[in-house]
C-alpha cells in the first residue's frame, strides 16, 4: 500500500509541474516562515474552518498562564486548569473533544505525546512569549503529522527571525504569589544573514487549590542563518516542571464546604487519625526540544523545506501511600508489600504484610521526527507533497524510595517496568485549483502508517504485551466560491482515522476511530464587519469517548461508543465601529450524541438509545469588547459562557457539570519612546471580575455493590470537581530596548 500511495502523491505534483506557463502570484512575496508552514495551515479563502491568532493577541494576556488558557475566548473552545488559576496543569477541547484529540504541531513537529496523545503544557512553561502566530483548524482540517485531529488541530510558529537587534525584560506578579520573570533577548540579523535569540522564564505558583504549587522553569534558543531564498534555524527549547499534585479533585459535599481542599499526599497514623500531607507529593519532569529547520525557495515557483527534531522527555511523580487510608477507605492493595514484591516483615508473633510506602513512577522516552515537504505554486495550483517520519520509544518504571516495614528491600527497587515503542511514516499531497477568480478546489490525500508496541508490566504490575499496525487512508476534498469582493462560500468533507493510545491498550481497546467530517460556510469581509459561520457535521465509528472515570495517575479512561456523531453551528464576528472601538462574538450551538448507547447498570446491559457524549456543552459563546480612549492604552472586556454538560456518556444527573459565565477585564498602556528604553508596557488582568463560583472539569464513576445486599447488584455512582478560582489578578511591566 505504501509505494501506491507515495506514487499516487509524486504523480500529482508532476501534474502541476506542467502548468509553469501560468502567470505567477503571490508566491514572490511569500516568507521563508509561511513556506514551513505550507504542510500544516491553510490560507484564508481555503475550505477548512479555521482562526488565526498572531503574537500581538497573545502579548495582550500573557502574564502567566497557560497557552490554553489564553486561548480560552476562541471558538468552540473550553480549557481547565487543575490548580485552579491557569498555571500548571491545563486543558483545552474543542468541539467537545479532549486534548489527546487535538492535534498539535511546532514549527511543523508534532508535540502530541506519541504513546499517550496527550499535550502537557506544563512541560513547556511561557512557551507563548516564544509564540509568533498559530492557527487553530476545528474539525478534521487539513494534513498534518502525528495522531489524526478529531476535534481540532492547533498548529503553532515559534519566534520568526529578527531583523533589528532587541531586548525584552517582563515581570509580572498576581494572586496566589504567582511570578513570571521573562528575558528575551535578539541580535538582530549580523552581517545580514545571521540572528541569534533566546529566552529564560520562570513561573512560580502557590495555586488557587491546597498545596497546588508551580515551579515553573523554561527555555528558548534559536540560531539563523538567512540569505533572499534560503533560511536555516536551529532552535533548543524545553522546560522543567515541579507541581505538587492536584488532580484529586474534590466530592460535592466538599465543593460546598471547603473549594480549596486537596486530598493528595494525606497521612494516618495506625489508629487512622489525621497527621498531615507529604510535602514532597510532586510531579517533577523536565522535557527538551531541538530541531533543525530548513526552507528553500528555488524560484517563484517551486519551494521546499526540511525539518527534523528530537524530543528527550524524563521525570517521575512522587506518592506517599499511607497504610490506613489506602486500607480504610479507598480499599486498595496497594501498600501491600506483596504488591512491590517486598517479603512481609515478622516482629516476634506479629506479620507485618502492609506499610506506609513512598514510591516514584517513572518515564523516560526518547522522540524523533523528520518531516520533508515541496511546494509548487502559480496563478493556479498550489500543492504541496510531503512525507513524515518518527519513533518514539518510552520506559516506565515504578521504584519504590521508602517504606516503613522495608523488609529485604533496598531504596529504589523497581516493582514494574515496561517499555513502547512506536514507528509513524506519513505520506501526503495536498493541492488547491483556481478555477478562476470565482471557484477554487481543494483536494488532500494522506497515508498514515503506525507500528506500536509495548512490552512489559504496566503500574498495576499487570503484563501487558501487545504490537499493533494501523494503515489509515484520510482523503480530503472541498470547494470554495467567492460570490463577490466581500461574500465567499466553502464546503467540505474530510476522512481521519486515529489509532488507540496505550492506556486504551490496558482497557483492552485496540479498534481505530473513524470520522467523516462535513463543513459548510460562509464567510463575509467588509471595512467595518468581518463573520465567519460553519455549519458541521462529524460522523464517528468506534469513537473513543470519555468515561468520566480517571486511572490511577489522573488520567482519563476511554471507551468505545460505537457509533456517535457531533452537528453544529459555529458563528465568530468582528465589528468594528472606529479605530478606537470593536466587539469580537462568538457562539458555538451543537448536539453531541452516542447512538444506541449500551452501559452496564446493576448488573446487566441496558441500551439507553441516544445520550450525550461526555465534556460536550451544547453551547460555548465568546465575546471581547475592545476599547482605545487614546493612543497608548487598550482596554478589554472578555466574556466566556460555557453551558451545561455531562462528565460521562449515560445522562446521569449525577455527571452534570452546571453551566458557567466568566468575565475577565484587562488593561494595557505603553509608554513608547522614552529616554532610556524603545517603550514600557504595563499590563492588568482582572479574572473572574464578578467572582463566579465554578467548575470547569471533574470526573464520573460508576462500580458495582454487590455486597451491601447479597445477590443483589446495584450501580452506585459518583463524581468529583475541579473547582476553578474566584476573582483573581495578574499585572506586569515589560520593557523593550
Amino acid at each position: 500500500m505504501k509505494p501506491l500511495f507515495i506514487t499516487a502523491c509524486f504523480l500529482l505534483t508532476m501534474q502541476v509541474h506542467s502548468q509553469v506557463d501560468q502567470i505567477i502570484d503571490t508566491t514572490k512575496v511569500e516568507t521563508l516562515d509561511e513556506v514551513l508552514l505550507k504542510a500544516v495551515r491553510v490560507d484564508a479563502t481555503s475550505p477548512v474552518t479555521h482562526s488565526n491568532v498572531l503574537k500581538e493577541d497573545i502579548e495582550e494576556r500573557n502574564l502567566g498562564q497557560d497557552l490554553p488558557i489564553l486561548l480560552n475566548y476562541l471558538p468552540a473552545v473550553v480549557t481547565t486548569s487543575d490548580a485552579g488559576a491557569g498555571v500548571g496543569y491545563t486543558g483545552i477541547r474543542v468541539r467537545g473533544s479532549d486534548a489527546s484529540r487535538v492535534s498539535i504541531t511546532i514549527n511543523g513537529i508534532p508535540y502530541n505525546d506519541a504513546e499517550s496523545q496527550g499535550t502537557f503544557w506544563v512541560n513547556l512553561p511561557d512557551f507563548a512569549s516564544s509564540v509568533e502566530s498559530l492557527q487553530l483548524q476545528r474539525g478534521v482540517g487539513t494534513s498534518t503529522n502525528g495522531s489524526g485531529a478529531f476535534g481540532a488541530s492547533i498548529n503553532i510558529l515559534s519566534d520568526a527571525v529578527s531583523e533589528k537587534a532587541h531586548a525584552q525584560f517582563s515581570n509580572s506578579y498576581g494572586s496566589f504569589n504567582t511570578w513570571k520573570h521573562t528575558a528575551k533577548f535578539s541580535t538582530g540579523l549580523l552581517k545580514e544573514h545571521f540572528e541569534f535569540s533566546g529566552r529564560l522564564s520562570k513561573i512560580t505558583s502557590e495555586g488557587y487549590v491546597d498545596r497546588a504549587s508551580s515551579d515553573l522553569k523554561s527555555y528558548f534558543l534559536q540560531a539563523a542563518f538567512k540569505t533572499q531564498n534560503t533560511q536555516l534555524k536551529a532552535l533548543a527549547f524545553g522546560g522543567k516542571e515541579i507541581t505538587y499534585q492536584s488532580w484529586y479533585g474534590v466530592d460535592a459535599a466538599t465543593l460546598e464546604s471547603d473549594r480549596t481542599y486537596n486530598p493528595a499526599g494525606i497521612q494516618f497514623d495506625n489508629e487512622g487519625n489525621f497527621e498531615g500531607f507529604y510535602e514532597n507529593q510532586v510531579d517533577n519532569y523536565s522535557q527538551d526540544h531541538f530541531q533543525v529547520l530548513v526552507n528553500h525557495k528555488f524560484n517563484n515557483y517551486w519551494s521546499a523545506n526540511a525539518s527534523f527534531n528530537y524530543t528527550y522527555g524524563r521525570g517521575y511523580f512522587e506518592e506517599y501511600m499511607d497504610d490506613w487510608y489506602e486500607q480504610n477507605v479507598n480499599f486498595s492493595g496497594e501498600t501491600n508489600l506483596s504488591f512491590y514484591g517486598i517479603s512481609p516483615v515478622i516482629f516476634g508473633e506479629e506479620i507485618m504484610e502492609t506499610s506506609d510506602v513512598i514510591r516514584r513512577r517513572w518515564l523516560n522516552n526518547n522522540f524523533y521526527a523528520a518531516n520533508f515537504h515541496v511546494n509548487y505554486k502559480n496563478s493556479k495550483w498550489d500543492v504541496t507533497t510531503g512525507v513524515f517520519y518518527s519513533y518514539y520509544g518510552g520506559d516506565h518504571f515504578g521504584e519504590v524510595i521508602w517504606a516503613r516495614f522495608a523488609s529485604d528491600s533496598e531504596m529504589g527497587d523497581r516493582y514494574y517496568s515496561g517499555n513502547g515503542d512506536k514507528n509513524e511514516f506519513t505520506a501526503f499531497s495536498k493541492g488547491t485549483y483556481r478555477l478562476n477568480e470565482k471557484w477554487s478546489f481543494f483536494g488532500d490525500l494522506q497515508g498514515r502508517f503506525i507500528s506500536y508496541r509495548t512490552s512489559g508490566f504496566t503500574s498495576d504490575v499487570e503484563p501487558l504485551h501487545e504490537k499493533k499496525n494501523y494503515n489509515f487512508f484520510n482523503p480530503k476534498a472541498g470547494i470554495s466560491y467567492q460570490l463577490n469582493s466581500k461574500n465567499s462560500f466553502y464546503a467540505s468533507y474530510g476522512k481521519a482515522h486515529r489509532e488507540p493510545r496505550k492506556s486504551d491498550f490496558e482497557e483492552g481497546v485496540f479498534t481505530a476511530e473513524k470520522l467523516d467530517d462535513y463543513e459548510l460556510g460562509w464567510r463575509f469581509a467588509s471595512e467595518k464587519l468581518q463573520v465567519n459561520t460553519n455549519v458541521y457535521y462529524m460522523d464517528y465509528q468506534d469513537q473513543l469517548v470519555l468515561t468520566g472515570a480517571l486511572d490511577d495517575v489522573g488520567a482519563p479512561i476511554r471507551a468505545t461508543s460505537g457509533k456517535s456523531y457531533r452537528l453544529g453551528v459555529e458563528a465568530d464576528a468582528a465589528i468594528v465601529f472606529s479605530e478606537k472601538f470593536a466587539i469580537r462574538p462568538n457562539v458555538a450551538l451543537s448536539t453531541n450524541k452516542n447512538v444506541d448507547f449500551i452501559a452496564s447498570r446493576d448488573g446487566a446491559l441496558v441500551n439507553l438509545g441516544d445520550t450525550n457524549i461526555s465534556f460536550s456543552p451544547s453551547v460555548i459563546a465568546g465575546n471581547s469588547i475592545e476599547f482605545m480612549p487614546f493612543d497608548g492604552l487598550q482596554l478589554a472586556f472578555l466574556s466566556k459562557y460555557v453551558g451545561e454538560q455531562y462528565m460521562g456518556n449515560i445522562d446521569s444527573e449525577a455527571s452534570l457539570l452546571d453551566a458557567y459565565f466568566l468575565n475577565d477585564f484587562s488593561i494595557n498602556y505603553t509608554f513608547k519612546k522614552m529616554s532610556f528604553i524603545d517603550s514600557m508596557i504595563l499590563s492588568g488582568l482582572v479574572n473572574n471580575i464578578f467572582n463566579a463560583e465554578y467548575v470547569s472539569n471533574g470526573y464520573f464513576y460508576t462500580y458495582d455493590d454487590d455486597f451491601s445486599n447479597p445477590g443483589t447488584i446495584t450501580t452506585i455512582e459518583g463524581a468529583g470537581y475541579y473547582p476553578q478560582a474566584g476573582i483573581n489578578f495578574m499585572m506586569g511591566v515589560t520593557l523593550n530596548f
